[in-house]
């Protein structure tokens, strides 16, 4: 997995490729963690992410916690096989997916 970060004033954008699982899901937790002070927008998007486990989507529900509290965010590029994950997990009903 690879992970891009992009900071345009208070919002920021992180691109994720690959596989978002068990392995690099912590990953993905600590480039959060260490960005998330002060951003009003978070944008995370999926377009080149082939597949997330249920690690990768407590990631995220971690992160839209932090951001409830803080502003917004958006998932973004979500392909095929990761909606059918956030359909049969009800994530498309905690998430913004755009």
């Amino acid at each position: 997995m690879e992970i891009k970060k992009t900071l345009e004033g208070e919002k920021l954008t992180v691109a994720i490729s690959g596989r978002l699982d068990t392995t690099t899901a912590p990953e993905l937790e600590e480039a959060l963690k260490e960005s998330m002070d002060g951003i009003s927008e978070l944008v995370i998007d999926f377009t080149e992410t082939e597949y997330i486990s249920s690690a990768g989507l407590r990631v995220l529900l971690s992160a839209q916690k932090t951001m409830n509290k803080q502003g917004s965010m958006v998932v973004t590029g979500v392909n095929d096989v990761i909606m059918e994950i956030f359909e049969v997990t009800g994530f498309v009903d905690i998430l913004d997916i755009q």
